[in-house]
């Protein structure tokens, strides 16, 4: 099999993209059958697991959104009562509630189930790759 002579076809940042959309196909297709939006699914990824919180800057970054598109997200995540905005001094933390914790859960043992038949099929390369990926994306994705 040769190289494709489009630029496009071995272009890394091509390749990733496509790579992520065709690896996130299946699971936005359970959480569309849930009605969870994609949005919703990565702030409740985000903060599953930090029972302190996550501040609303730190939500957009990890979630690659707008600071006042995450907002608005979160007003209508408050209004489904899934999360709760708490002041700790001058910083505003963003946390789970107990039925957003419940859906989190459901949720991320489900992307865990998605994350481990994707990596099945790559499983020699699973551990080089996410380092990989880690070390592309820089220090924020650490965290997460």
């Amino acid at each position: 099999m040769g190289e494709s002579p489009r630029f496009v076809d071995g272009y890394l940042l091509a390749l990733l993209a496509r790579a992520s959309h065709a690896a996130s196909a299946g699971f936005h297709a359970q959480l569309k059958a849930r009605g969870v939006a994609v949005p919703v699914w990565r702030v409740l990824a985000t903060l599953e697991g930090a029972p302190q919180g996550v501040t609303v800057g730190e939500l957009a970054e990890t979630c690659l959104m707008q600071q006042p598109t995450m907002s608005k997200l979160l007003d209508r995540m408050e209004a489904d009562g899934l999360v709760a905005r708490q002041r700790q001094g001058r910083t505003m933390r963003v946390m789970l509630t107990p039925p957003g914790a419940t859906l989190a859960a459901a949720l991320v043992a489900e992307a865990r189930a998605h994350e481990a038949a994707l990596l099945a099929r790559h499983a020699g390369a699973a551990p080089a790759l996410k380092a990989l990926l880690r070390d592309i994306a820089g220090p924020s994705s650490e965290a997460g």
